[in-house]
């Protein structure tokens, strides 16, 4: 992976460009950290040679992993960070489309990138706070 800093204005805006066999939950989640970001937006494309989506079954409060084990253009790859007490937390969506276009999508748990993912995070100036939701066990944005 290797990232470089667009923009630095009031928002900083950063580039992301992921390489054949990075994770992209990994690399991004690792580049917040790094770059100690507090609250930011991120969109994406690229291709991937599999992904694991996740479905939140509501009924046993957990993600359904979705395994798709193939070659994939990612069409949109959506998300944000905010912090999880002193971490930065990635919640993303990643819809991907297979050879003959059908698509599918859902929360992104893992992406192994072949060839590339390129991804621009933007940071925001003030920080988002995740707290743990009683309801459902996720961490939700409390604003």
């Amino acid at each position: 992976m290797k990232s470089k800093l667009i923009f630095d204005g009031a928002e900083k805006t950063h580039a992301v460009i992921m390489d054949s066999g990075d994770e992209a939950f990994h690399e991004l989640t690792e580049f917040a950290h790094r770059n100690y970001l507090r609250a930011a937006h991120l969109t994406g494309i690229g291709a991937v040679s599999g992904v694991v989506l996740g479905y939140f079954d509501w009924e046993r409060k957990i993600y359904r992993h979705i395994p798709v084990d193939q070659q994939l253009e990612v069409i949109s790859l959506v998300g944000d960070f905010a912090l999880d007490g002193d971490e930065p937390k990635l919640h993303a969506h990643i819809v991907v489309a297979k050879a003959d276009g059908t698509a599918m999508g859902g929360h992104l748990i893992e992406a192994h990138v072949r060839p590339t993912l390129e991804v621009i995070v933007t940071e925001s100036p003030a920080h988002l706070c995740r707290y743990s939701d009683a309801e459902t066990g996720l961490a939700l944005i409390r604003l």
